[in-house]
């Protein structure tokens, strides 16, 4: 038998939490969404959404240190479009059930680490060495490194047990007590 061990008691899970709260209001749906509204950041009219300030951020990034951001080929938009259509709602799933300590969230979180980890080494890899790449790899990829980490630690975390919300419990069933 296994008891779920609140939150509060499973430090890492907290932050698993911040890291998923931070990735569905301000990455999803507010700057990777910008990339999907603007077709080309040369010739725009600001959209209802994203705001000004965060359009102007993500173009500031892109022309500055970013130029794949800009140039928003195919695959890129594709990364995008599965962060608002599966990311998002797996972040919005997953604050839910690593808060309540749900372990069915464990197959698709496994599921997203791999899924994030792999698209993020795709993007990294243009940068470095695409058509484009970008001459401040060091800066990209450190603004990048979450989302090699965190995925990481999910596999780590989720792929050790079939119960990582819990501990074995303390208390004898009564079925197994003598009379």
């Amino acid at each position: 038998m296994t008891e779920t061990l609140p939150l509060s008691k499973r430090p890492l899970d907290i932050i698993l939490v911040a890291f998923f709260l931070i990735n569905l209001v301000f990455v999803s749906y507010l700057i990777d969404i910008e990339q999907l509204v603007i077709a080309n950041p040369a010739h725009f009219t600001y959209p209802l959404w994203p705001p000004k300030p965060v359009i102007d951020a993500v173009h500031w990034w892109g022309y500055s240190f970013d130029p794949l951001l800009i140039a928003r080929p195919v695959f890129f938009k594709v990364t995008i479009w599965l962060d608002n259509l599966f990311y998002g709602p797996f972040y919005a799933v997953a604050i839910y059930a690593y808060s309540t300590g749900k372990a069915w969230i464990r197959l698709p979180s496994l599921i997203w680490a791999v899924s994030m980890a792999s698209g993020v080494i795709m993007i990294l890899s243009e940068e470095a060495f695409g058509q484009f790449r970008t001459s401040h790899f060091a800066i990209v990829a450190l603004a990048n490194a979450s989302w090699i980490v965190f995925p990481l630690i999910v596999l780590i975390r989720m792929g050790g047990t079939a119960h990582p919300f819990a501990r074995p419990s303390a208390k004898v069933p009564a079925d197994m007590v003598e009379a």
